[in-house]
């Protein structure tokens, strides 16, 4: 696949230069500014790979490819959620990384992971995650507010933040408006586990209970 830089290097558009990332191997992160939305609903099409992120707001497109970390701590927050869903048989309809735009509001995002709950037929999730490994960027939680999430989850820093959304903005939050009744704490320390499949068969065995 083409990396992040030698794709936006096609592009007609002024990149802006960014501070260096602490990123993680494999992960890289561009932000390009005077992007209309006809240009970055263009960039999304053009760049039509499954392995990219795209997020947008007043005129500034941020591109990501995530690093094989990223992608298997998000993979495993979204099992956890699903495993604790089904254990407790609560309706929740996964959406993956799915794309969420509102011309209205110049905003556009595709979560790591989200979740609505029921049919998953509205226009944005009721929840999405997102996993941070690397600096700089856009900020997702003003994009997000924009197109009227009720709730995000950021894992950042081997730890999980939990903003809900308040009057059009986020609050910080001990406990999930989506998911109510789950621990985070307990999710949390099973992000942290080293090996995916124990995690899952761990966390399943005290849901259940």
């Amino acid at each position: 696949m083409q990396t992040v830089a030698h794709l936006a290097s096609q592009l007609p558009l002024p990149i802006r230069p960014m501070a260096a990332p602490e990123e993680q191997p494999g992960e890289h992160r561009i932000v390009i500014s005077d992007v209309s939305w006809g240009g970055y609903c263009a960039v999304r099409e053009l760049l039509d790979n499954p392995g990219l992120r795209m997020a947008y707001a007043d005129g500034e497109l941020e591109i990501m490819s995530p690093s094989k970390r990223h992608e298997k701590l998000k993979i495993l927050m979204g099992r956890l959620v699903e495993t604790f869903a089904v254990a407790r048989g609560i309706p929740l309809t996964g959406l993956g990384s799915t794309t969420f735009r509102s011309e209205a509001k110049a905003r556009g995002a595709e979560p790591d992971e989200c979740y609505s709950l029921g049919s998953g037929d509205g226009d944005v999730p009721d929840l999405a995650i997102e996993v941070v490994l690397s600096s700089g960027g856009l900020d997702k939680l003003d994009i997000y507010a924009g197109l009227g999430v009720r709730e995000v989850w950021i894992w950042q820093a081997d730890q999980l933040e939990v903003y809900v959304l308040v009057g059009g903005s986020y609050q910080p939050a001990e406990r999930s408006s989506v998911l109510p009744d789950l621990d985070l704490t307990l999710l949390a320390a099973h992000v942290r586990m080293p090996v995916q499949h124990e995690a899952v068969q761990a966390f399943a065995a005290l849901v259940r209970a």
